[in-house]
Order: structure tokens, then sequence, then C-alpha cells
């Protein structure tokens, strides 16, 4: 398998009253999180935003209003998965985006990601998210900033 590019989009799904949807991670059961992956390679940011999408929910992101945040966040990747990125590499550069749905939609997950799927308002996502960034992601939506 080749290495992950340590260059990721972060996607906060989200409804017009700021409801947030979580999915918690298979191989972290009790690590809720939004739509997160990394860049494949000659791929634009914007189409991983939509390709990652697309796998951990089903959802078509034509249908609703993706918006790039215009922020990036770079952090250490966590020790139980740098084995995925070139040797040495110790950080990732994740870019936001945010998806507006109309509603919290039933969305269908790829079993070998994630486990379950939850909406909630936004600061209870924010507290609900293992990632740092991630909750400071879903802040800046409920705080009117992203």
């Amino acid at each position: 398998m080749p290495y992950k590019i340590p260059v990721s989009v972060l996607v906060v799904i989200h409804t017009p009253d700021r409801q947030v949807l979580l999915l918690e991670r298979a191989d972290h059961p009790g690590w809720w999180q939004s739509v997160t992956g990394s860049q494949d390679a000659g791929e634009t940011l914007i189409d991983t935003a939509r390709r990652e999408v697309r796998e951990e929910t089903g959802l078509d992101v034509a249908e609703f209003v993706l918006s790039d945040w215009g922020y990036h966040t770079v952090y250490e990747i966590y020790d139980c998965y740098r084995h995925r990125y070139p040797p040495g590499t110790t950080h990732n550069t994740e870019h936001v985006f945010g998806l507006l749905v109309p509603e919290p939609l039933p969305v269908t997950l790829a079993p070998r990601e994630h486990l379950r799927y939850q909406w909630l308002p936004w600061r209870e996502a924010a507290e609900a998210c293992f990632s740092p960034s991630n909750a400071a992601a879903i802040r800046r939506l409920g705080e009117g900033g992203q």
C-alpha cells in the first residue's frame, strides 16, 4: 500500500441550525470526528473533499453547498497513524471545508472506517471530537467565524 500524502481535508457537515454530523472511527471506538481524509496524488483539495464525503457518508456533494473555509491547521500525526506516511513524516496539513445540508440526513458509512454516526448541536459535537483541530473547526462554525 502506498504511503499517504501528509495533506488532508476536514469536512464539517452541518445543517443551517448548526447540527453537525460526527462519525465514530472503526479503528478507535469512542473517537468521534467529521469527515476527513488524505489527498491523493494529482487531486485538488476540493476533489479530495468531494471524494471523502462520498466514501465516508454516501452523500453526493453536488446536491449541497460545499465551501472552502479558507484556512488550514498543521498538526502532529498521532503515533498510531505514522506508519501510513513516508518514514520521518511527523506532521500533516489539514484544510478545512464545510458542507451545508438542509437537515440531519441518514448516511451510509464505510464499515471499515466508521462504526456509527450521530448528529449533534455544534457545542456538543465540538466536545465529542477527539481531534483538537476538528473541535476548533466546529467551534468556528458555531461562532459564525468559518
